[in-house]
C-alpha cells in the first residue's frame, strides 16, 4: 500500500525492568529501562516509544505531541499528551488517566488544547489542568478540526451503511448472517457497515459543542475515505465560511473499480457544494469492470483535466485565494505519479507547480517565504527529503539526509517547519527546521545552506544509548537491460569486515512503494542487522524515486525485470562483498515482497537456504476476485483471468503466477498471513503453506486470525518476531 497509517505505538514488557511501567503501558522512570545486551532484539524494539501525531501552539512557543506505549501484558496500547518548549526544552507529560488521549490541537489563541479522548472531544490548560469533555455525542467521533474563528467545528463521526450489505430483520437481533448484494462490501479488514461522515457543529460561548448536522446528509459515500482517510482530508477556509473536504462519490462496483476521489468545497452559509476537480460537470462514461482502466475512456487525453484519479489533503493558502491538494493523474491506478495541484478559488484555475519532480508529492505545506510557494517532502534515490517549489514549478532540494520525513507542519507564523524524521537506524523523534531566507543568510554559511534543522525530542535516547547501530551503505549496480540500479547494505553491529554472515534479500511490498529510510516496527533493518544478518534491499523496478518510467515498469510484468532486479543485487553481493557469505542466502518480502518470495521460490536456481513470505499472493487467478480493492488487480494485471481477448501483460501475468510453479519448490518456506486481510486473503497463505507440505518441503504456517495486512497487537508482534528470526536461525546459522 502507498498510503501509509500513523505505527502504532509499543511498550514492551519483555527484557526490561518491569518496574518501568504501570498496568497501562505508560512509562514511570525510562531512566529504569536496562537492556539485556547492546543488541537490538524484539523486546527492545517493542519497549520504544513511538510518536504519532503534533501540532505547534499559535506563537509557535510550544508543541504538543501524542507518543503510544502498548503493554504486553495487558495486550493492549495508551496513548498519551506531552508539551515541550518549541526548542525541545521543558518537556512534561500532560495526561495521566487511564484513557487514552489522542489528536491535540491548540485552540483560543493558544491558551487551549483540545484532544478526543474515549470518542469525545475534551479541552485543558497547556499545563494538563482544568479537562473539560466539550462534546457529549451519542455516536462518538473519530477526528475533529475547528474553524479559525473557533465558532464552528468539523466532528466526523461514523453512520450506519446498508448499500452493500443489508441490515437484518430487526426481529433477529442475534442473527450474524451478512446478505450482500453489491461491492464494496468488505474493505482493508472490516464489513463496510458503516461510513465516515464529517459534520458541522456550534461552539457555544462556554466551549461546548452541539452534535451538529451533516453536510454530506442522504449521500452513501465516505468522508473522509477508507482505509487511511484522516481529518487531514478536510480543511477550512480562511475566513471560516466553507470546507474542502476529500470524497470518492462512489457505490458499488463503481468504486470497487476506481480511485477517483475529488474534492469539494462545502459553503457553510449556503449549504450549497461544489466539486473542484470537475466543476459542474456530470460523466456517465460505460467502462469494462473486468479490464484495466488504462486504455478506457475514463482515462482519455480529454479527460485528464477533470481530475480522474486519487485526489486529496487538501490545504488552503494563508492569504486564502488558494487551495493545494495532492493530485493523481489517472483513474484506476493508485500508485499514480502524486502531483501537487494548486487551485485559485476566484478563476477556478488549476495548476499542477510540480511536473519538474518526477516522483511522488507525500506531504506539503504552504509556506509564507517569497521564495517558495510550498514546501514539500518526496523521495528520490531511496530518501525522503524536503523541497521547496515555487509558482515557476522550480524545484528545490532544501535537505539531503540518509532519512525519511514525516508529515509537515508550518509553525512559529510561517517561519519554521515541525516534521517527524526517521531512518534504518533512528526511530521517529520530531525536529523543527528554519528555511533560511537570502538576506539573512550568515555569509559563513556553506554554499547553497537553505535551512537549519535542530532535533526537538529524543523519545528513545535512553534505549538507543544501550545499543551498538549497525551500518548502511549504498551500492549501485547494472541491471540486466543496462540500467543502474541502487541497493542498500545493513550490516550487523560490531561488523568485521573479514567474517562472512548470512545475508537477507529484503522483496519490498506496495508494488510500488519505496525502500527509503523507513523505520518499521515489524520489517525492521537494524534487529535484522543485530541479529547477525546482512541485509540487501534493492530499489527494483517500480519504486518511486529514480523517475516515472522506471516506477511505472512493473505494471503488467511482476514476474520480469523487477525478479531479475532481485536476483541481479543479491548476486553482486554475493560476488562483490567479501563479507556475503552465498551459501547461506534467505529471501523474505510481505504483500507484493510476500508474491515476490513464492515467485523466487520457484525459479531461484538454488540460490537461496530459506524464504519467509508474509501476507503475499500466491494465486493470482483467485487473487483477482478475492481482492476488495478491484482497481488494483485490474491495473496490474489488465484483465480479468476469464476474459478470452486477453492483453499480452495479461496473459503473461496469470501465466507466471507462482502456483503454476510449486514444482520447481525445493526450499524450506515460512507462510505468515492474517486473516482480516481482505486486500490479499488468507487463502493464499494457506494454499502456498499446503503445497509445500504436500511436495514434501520443510514448511511453517504462522496464522494469524485477527490481525489484517499487518501485526498490530504487541504479543502478536513479539510472537512475530520470535517465529521469523527462529526460522532463518535454523536454515542460515
Amino acid at each position: 500500500m502507498r498510503k501509509s497509517i500513523m505505527m502504532l505505538v509499543i511498550l514492551m514488557m519483555t527484557a526490561i525492568n518491569l518496574n518501568a511501567q504501570d498496568n497501562v503501558g505508560r512509562p514511570i522512570g525510562k531512566n529504569n529501562i536496562k537492556l539485556k545486551s547492546d543488541l537490538l532484539t524484539p523486546e527492545a524494539l517493542w519497549a520504544m516509544g513511538r510518536i504519532g501525531g503534533y501540532a505547534a501552539s499559535p506563537d509557535g512557543s510550544k508543541i504538543v505531541y501524542n507518543v503510544a506505549y502498548y503493554s504486553v501484558k495487558e495486550n493492549k496500547s495508551h496513548h498519551v499528551l506531552y508539551i515541550m518548549d518549541a526548542n525541545g526544552q521543558n518537556q512534561k507529560l500532560l495526561t495521566t488517566s487511564s484513557k487514552s488521549e489522542t489528536d491535540a490541537a491548540w485552540i483560543n489563541n493558544g491558551s487551549k488544547i483540545a484532544f478526543l479522548r474515549d470518542g469525545q472531544v475534551w479541552s485543558m490548560n497547556p499545563d494538563g489542568t482544568n479537562c473539560k469533555q466539550l462534546t457529549n455525542d451519542e455516536t462518538g467521533i473519530d477526528g475533529f478540526k475547528f474553524s479559525p474563528d473557533e465558532q464552528h467545528i468539523i466532528l466526523i463521526k461514523q453512520l450506519p451503511y446498508h448499500e452493500s450489505i443489508k441490515k437484518n430483520p430487526d426481529d433477529l437481533p442475534k442473527a450474524t448472517g451478512r446478505l450482500v448484494t453489491d461491492l464494496n462490501y468488505r474493505h482493508w479488514d472490516e464489513y463496510v457497515e458503516s461510513i465516515p461522515h464529517p459534520f458541522l457543529a456550534d461552539v457555544r460561548a462556554d466551549g461546548s459543542i452541539n452534535e451538529g448536522y451533516d453536510i454530506m446528509k442522504d449521500e452513501p459515500y465516505e468522508c473522509p475515505v477508507k482505509p487511511f482517510g484522516g481529518i487531514e482530508q478536510l480543511d477550512w477556509s480562511k475566513d471560516s465560511k466553507s470546507i474542502a473536504y476529500t470524497s470518492r462519490k462512489k457505490t458499488g462496483v463503481a468504486y470497487a473499480i476506481s480511485t477517483d476521489t475529488d474534492i469539494y468545497l462545502y459553503n457553510i452559509e449556503t449549504k450549497q457544494t461544489k466539486n473542484l476537480c470537475k466543476g459542474d460537470k456530470k460523466f456517465d462514461i460505460k467502462v469494462d469492470a473486468s479490464k484495466s482502466l488504462r486504455n478506457q475512456a475514463v482515462n482519455s487525453q480529454e479527460m485528464k483535466a477533470y481530475n480522474m484519479g486519487y485526489d486529496q489533503n487538501p490545504k488552503f493558502s494563508p492569504d486564502g485565494k488558494y487551495v493545494a491538494w495532492l493530485s493523481m493523474e489517472r483513474d484506476g491506478y493508485e500508485s499514480d505519479r502524486q502531483r501537487l495541484c494548486v487551485y485559485e478559488l476566484a478563476t477556478g484555475q488549476k495548476r499542477y507547480v510540480t511536473e519538474s519532480f518526477d516522483s511522488n508529492v507525500d506531504d506539503f505545506c504552504w509556506s509564507d517565504n517569497k521564495e517558495a510557494l510550498i514546501y514539500f517532502i518526496g523521495v528520490w534515490h531511496a530518501t525522503e527529503n524536503l523541497y521547496s517549489i515555487n509558482w515557476k514549478g522550480e524545484v528545490k532540494l532544501l535537505t539531503n539526509f540518509w532519512a525519511d520525513f514525516g508529515s509537515l507542519q508550518m509553525m512559529n507564523n510561517g517561519k519554521q517547519i515541525l516534521v517527524e524524521r526517521h531512518s534504518y537506524m533512528e526511530p521517529a523523534d520530531l525536529y523543527v527546521i528554519t528555511p533560511i531566507k537570502k538576506k539573512t543568510r550568515k555569509k559563513e554559511a556553506a554554499v547553497g545552506a537553505e535551512i537549519e534543522i535542530k532535533q526537538l525530542t529524543f523519545e528513545n535516547k535512553h534505549i538507543l544509548d544501550q545499543l551498538t547501530p549497525g551500518q548502511v551503505r549504498q551500492k549501485w549496480v547494472k541491471t540486466t537491460d543496462g540500467k543502474e540500479m541502487l541497493y542498500w547494505v545493513i550490516l550487523p553491529p560490531h561488523f568485521d569486515e573479514n567474517k562472512k554472515y548470512p545475508t537477507l534479500l529484503f522483496c519490498e511490498g506496495g508494488p510500488q512503494s519505496p525502500v527509503s529510510q523507513f523505520w518499521s516496527y515489524r520489517w525492521n533493518f537494524m534487529i535484522m542487522a543485530s541479529q547477525g544478518y546482512v541485509v540487501i534491499a534493492p530499489n527494483r523496478r517500480g519504486l518511486p524515486g529514480f523517475g516515472s518510467e522506471w516506477c511505472e515498469q512493473i505494471s503488467g510484468d511482476w514476474t520480469g525485470q523487477c525478479m531479475r532486479d532481485y536476483l541481479t543485487a543479491i548476486d553482486d553481493a554475493a560476488n562483490t562483498l567479501p563479507y556475503v557469505d552465498k551459501d547461506r542466502l534467505g529471501a523474505v518480502g510481505a504483500s507484493f515482497g510476500g508474491f515476490s518470495v513464492y515467485y523466487l521460490a520457484g525459479h531461484h536456481d538454488k540460490r537461496f537456504k530459506c524464504f519467509i513470505a508474509h501476507d503475499g499472493a500466491f494465486n493470482l487467478q483467485s487473487m483477482y476476485t478475492d481482492t476488495e480493492e478491484v482497481w488494483f488487480s485490474n491495473w496490474e494485471y489488465d484483465d480479468a483471468y476469464w476474459n478470452k481477448d486477453q492483453t499480452a501483460n495479461a496473459k503473461k501475468t496469470y501465466e507466471n503466477s507462482p502456483h503454476l510453479f510449486v514444482d520447481k519448490w525445493d526450499t524450506p518456506i515460512l507462510c505468515i498471513h492474517g486473516e482480516k486481510d481482505y486486500r490479499i486473503n488468507a487463502n493464499q497463505g494457506f494454499g502456498a503453506f499446503n503445497a509445500a507440505r504436500l511436495r514434501g518441503i520443510p514448511a511453517e504456517l504462522l496464522i494469524f486470525p485477527d490481525e489484517n495486512h499487518w501485526v498490530l497487537k504487541p504479543q502478536n508482534g513479539i510472537l512475530w518476531q520470535r517465529t521469523f528470526f527462529n526460522w532463518l536461525d535454523k536454515w542460515l546459522k
